[in-house]
C-alpha cells in the first residue's frame, strides 16, 4: 500500500482549494431543502449550521491573508456572534428564504475568496492561526480540510455519498498533520486525523490539531 507521505506530489495550491469547494458545491446540490436541519454527521449543529461555519471558515481564512503585513498574533478583528446558543460562531449566515441553493452560493463565493488569496499572496507571507502562523498554502491546506471533513459531516447527516480524491487528501495530510498514519489510504487517514472515524489498530481520535507552520 501506498503511503499518505509517498503520495503528496507537492504542495496545496489554490487549484486544490478551487477543486475541493467545486466537489463539495457538486456533493451537495442535490441535497433537499427539509434535509438540512438534519444534524451533520456526529456533530451537534445542523448540515446548515455547518455549511454556514465552512463558508464562514474560508471567509475568514482569505482575511487572514488580506493585510500587507499581517500580524502573527491575532485574527483580523471581524465581528463574529451566534444565531442560536447552540450553533457556530460566525461572520458569514446566509438567508434561509433562500434555501439550499443560497446557502451553496455563499459557500461558493467563499471558496472563491479564499482560492484567489492563495492564488495571488506572496509565498513568503505569515499570518496568524491557532495552530501556528501560516503561509498562503497553508491557509489554502487548511481550507481544503474543512471543506472535505464539514462536507463529509453534511453529506453523512443527508444520507449522500462523498470520497475525495486521494491525491488531495494527501498533499491535505503532507501540508498539516505530520503525523498522520503512513499505513493508511488517504481519505481515511485524513478522517482519522480530524476525529471522523477509527482505522484499524487506531481508535478514534477525542482531539486533534493540525500544524500551520511551513517546514522545511
Amino acid at each position: 500500500m501506498t503511503s499518505a507521505a509517498e503520495r503528496a506530489p507537492g504542495p496545496v495550491t489554490a487549484d486544490d482549494v478551487d477543486l475541493a469547494v467545486r466537489l463539495s458545491v457538486a456533493a451537495l446540490r442535490d441535497a433537499p431543502d427539509g434535509g438540512w436541519d438534519a444534524p451533520a454527521g456526529t456533530l451537534s449543529w445542523t448540515c446548515w449550521q455547518t455549511a454556514e461555519h465552512l463558508a464562514d471558515d474560508l471567509f475568514a481564512y482569505a482575511l487572514q491573508l488580506g493585510p500587507r503585513a499581517p500580524s502573527l498574533t491575532t485574527i483580523v478583528p471581524a465581528s463574529w456572534h451566534r444565531v442560536t446558543p447552540d450553533g457556530p460562531a460566525s461572520t458569514i449566515f446566509v438567508d434561509r428564504g433562500e434555501g439550499g441553493a443560497g446557502l451553496l452560493q455563499a459557500l461558493e463565493a467563499c471558496g472563491a475568496l479564499l482560492t484567489s488569496m492563495v492564488r495571488t499572496t506572496s509565498p513568503g507571507l505569515r499570518s496568524h492561526h491557532v495552530f501556528g502562523a501560516a503561509d498562503p498554502a497553508g491557509f489554502g491546506a487548511m481550507g481544503v480540510v474543512e471543506t472535505l471533513v464539514h462536507t463529509h459531516d453534511i453529506a453523512s447527516g443527508l444520507g449522500i455519498p462523498f470520497e475525495p480524491p486521494g491525491d488531495l487528501c494527501a498533499r491535505t495530510l503532507h501540508r498539516l498533520f505530520p503525523d498522520a498514519p503512513a499505513d493508511a489510504e488517504p481519505w481515511p487517514a485524513l478522517l482519522w486525523s480530524t476525529g471522523r472515524a477509527a482505522l484499524p489498530g487506531r481508535e478514534r481520535r477525542t482531539s486533534w490539531r493540525w500544524y500551520g507552520e511551513p517546514r522545511g
